[in-house]
């Protein structure tokens, strides 16, 4: 039996992970974390709607290091890399969902997934990923030839914008056309902005009450527009897929991995 933990079981994502983990064969919620004292003497099951399991959180991971053999973690950058050192001390691998890493945070990824094995996702949906192929496809047909948006949207919530789901799109398109994502983004534009440069990329973003996540590649090209979308209508999908990953991650060493891997197996170096 695969041995979980989960960072943040208080949250929307957190919740989520532990309803998965109720429905899912081969694993079992073993620890898990919070940030609030108060929510230290609640049971993490009762806590997400399920049955109690016996197992409350704490505010430190290092206290339940040896109870699990895969950390779940959807938090915040911060708290992800205060919890990856942890888990690079004592062997324990990961499953990264967190999004918002600025380039500096992202190689301290890199670096420690040298010393354990890492899944390392913006967006751990099974549609979603099934779109990133989609969308490498469309840009490899399609070339120079059509302009390029993505938009997105998310609950009022989210903290960071584009989400990350929407930037890997944009590094998958750029990375097809040998194009440099910082110098061709543009992000939400406004004003008289002027013509259009053809290998610009254009971002925007929604937030808005309570939308799981929303996601849209337009190809527009004269006389006709492709458009790949993806919508979720529920934090599962993202969670069984977060479940998928760690399965897959258990009898992996070392190494930074992706869903595609996890999926397609195609590595992302």
């Amino acid at each position: 039996m695969l041995r979980l933990a989960i960072a943040g079981t208080n949250g929307r994502m957190g919740k989520a992970l532990v309803q998965a983990i109720f429905a899912s064969q081969g694993v079992a919620l073993k620890a898990g974390t919070v940030s609030a004292n108060s929510l230290m003497d609640i049971d993490i099951g009762t806590n997400a709607g399920c049955q109690a399991i016996g197992v409350k959180p704490v505010d430190d991971l290092r206290y339940v290091i040896e109870d699990f053999d895969i950390l779940i973690d959807f938090t915040t950058p911060l708290a992800t890399l205060s919890h990856l050192r942890i888990c690079q001390e004592h062997g324990k691998k990961m499953v990264i969902g967190t999004t918002g890493f600025n380039a500096e945070q992202k190689t301290v990824i890199q670096e420690v997934s040298q010393d354990i094995a890492l899944v390392f996702a913006p967006n751990t949906s099974v549609g979603v990923n099934l779109c990133y192929e989609l969308v490498k496809l469309a840009t490899k047909i399609l070339g120079d030839d059509a302009d390029i948006d993505i938009i997105e949207a998310h609950h009022r919530q989210k903290a960071d914008a584009p989400s990350g789901t929407a930037l890997e799109m944009g590094e998958l398109i750029c990375k097809t056309l040998h194009r440099d994502i910082d110098k061709v983004a543009v992000y939400d534009r406004h004003g008289i902005t002027g013509v259009r440069d053809k290998k610009s990329i254009g971002f925007s973003s929604i937030r808005a009450a309570d939308i799981v996540g929303e996601h849209t590649v337009i190809f527009a090209s004269e006389g006709e527009r492709i458009e790949i979308t993806h919508k979720a209508t529920s934090r599962s999908n993202f969670a069984f897929g977060a479940i998928r990953a760690a399965k897959w991650l258990e009898n992996k060493q070392q190494g930074l991995y992706s869903m595609a891997d996890v999926l397609f197996e195609k590595s992302i170096r």
